[in-house]
């Protein structure tokens, strides 16, 4: 496993101070007792409880996530589990702020600077307008969402969205930065042994947390990490180059860039598609297809479509959609990928849907014979597997 940290850069040039690290370390102490702990008694809660009760009222159990969801808003631990997890995704952003702002000449200096060096690129396009999904609200609750900026050439917002998240993940036991990526590309070493990609573009990128990872695994490939928000495209080119990693960022929207047809070998994304209306996301999938040169992949990671899921668990993965300011969340995974491909353009033939076990939390060889097979794929939840959905061209 790599010993790659771009986070060395944001924190040699924004150190937390003794108070900070002692508040973001208790957030995410915080944040693992809610979406570990007390996610169980809710679901305890749920079974016991909230199902029996409906059952008794409707002559049968909740049949889908709205009838879950209803039952579950007369439940004290729900609205007790909401208020909390609610209040402690602003406190995340919350117990980064102060570092930042205290830092933030220095963040934006070197950005500058560090975008002027021959390690990759960053190519910007200040006329790019700004989707509507994006400007709307700020999307996870994190003030100033991506794309805000507050000086010329301003990286801060990238850097709230790098330190944010490492607390946001900072007490579940299977983060790690960049864990998708890594999975995903180690996945295709063991099962495609002889697929080589020569140039990987990168969907949604911020920051380039997952898209380094693809650089590091394929070393002889051109990466490219694309965006619409500036801010995350400076950080995360400064970053790349602060550890040595040539990565292009790139400032164009997915669902129309400007690159040839058949440019790409392996086109890629994490956590993006929920982020995006249902439009949206057919206008990036047939980009993806339009992209992608023969005999080259698209591949995703994404929260398990409503298909997949039980009434239960379709309730408890759309909290987002109704409190963290996600409101495409569930519209998305109410899509059946196989349609959405297949009207891409992709054939019925070529399709990936599949679960993936994290390859930052597996041992390499454990994680080989999931790959191949012979030993069961941990089931999702809180980053023990991921949820894959593409398409080889």
């Amino acid at each position: 496993m790599s010993n790659l940290d771009p986070m060395a850069y944001v924190n040699r040039l924004a150190p937390a101070n003794a108070q900070e690290r002692a508040r973001q370390g208790f957030i995410s102490a915080a944040r693992r007792h809610i979406m570990v702990d007390l996610s169980q008694s809710l679901s305890q809660d749920y079974e016991s409880v909230a199902a029996p009760q409906w059952q008794a009222e409707h002559g049968q159990a909740p049949t889908d996530s709205h009838e879950v969801r209803k039952a579950m808003l007369r439940r004290p631990l729900f609205n007790a589990f909401s208020s909390l997890r609610y209040n402690a995704q602003e406190m995340v952003w919350a117990s980064v702020q102060d570092q930042i702002e205290r830092n933030w000449e220095k963040l934006n200096a070197a950005a500058k600077e560090l975008s002027a060096e021959r390690c990759g690129s960053l190519t910007l396009d200040p006329s790019l307008p700004m989707p509507r999904d994006v400007t709307t609200m700020d999307i996870h609750l994190m003030p100033g969402c991506w794309h805000e900026e507050y000086a010329a050439d301003d990286a801060a917002q990238g850097a709230v969205f790098e330190l944010g998240s490492n607390v946001f993940g900072g007490g579940l036991k299977f983060a790690r930065r960049g864990s998708v990526a890594y999975s995903i590309a180690h996945y295709l070493r063991e099962a495609y042994p002889d697929f080589e990609p020569r140039r990987i573009l990168d969907l949604g990128a911020s920051i380039g947390t997952n898209t380094l990872p693809y650089a590091e695994v394929y070393p002889e490939a051109e990466v490219y990490a694309l965006d619409v928000a500036a801010p995350q495209l400076r950080h995360g080119h400064a970053r790349a180059t602060a550890a040595g990693v040539p990565v292009r960022f790139v400032q164009q929207n997915a669902e129309a860039t400007s690159f040839d047809p058949g440019s790409f070998d392996l086109v890629v994304s994490s956590y993006f598609f929920h982020e995006l209306s249902v439009k949206s996301t057919r206008r990036v999938l047939a980009e993806a297809h339009r992209l992608l040169a023969p005999g080259g992949l698209t591949v995703h990671m994404e929260l398990p479509d409503s298909g997949q899921a039980d009434p239960y668990y379709n309730f408890y993965l759309d909290w987002d959609a109704y409190y963290n300011n996600e409101p495409h969340y569930a519209a998305f995974r109410n899509q059946d990928p196989r349609e959405l491909l297949t009207a891409a353009g992709f054939d019925d033939s070529n399709l990936m849907i599949k679960r993936i076990p994290n390859y930052c939390a597996t041992d390499p060889e454990e994680f080989a014979a999931m790959i191949r097979g012979e030993k069961a794929t941990p089931a999702h939840g809180n980053g023990a597997s991921w949820c894959l959905f593409g398409a080889w061209r």
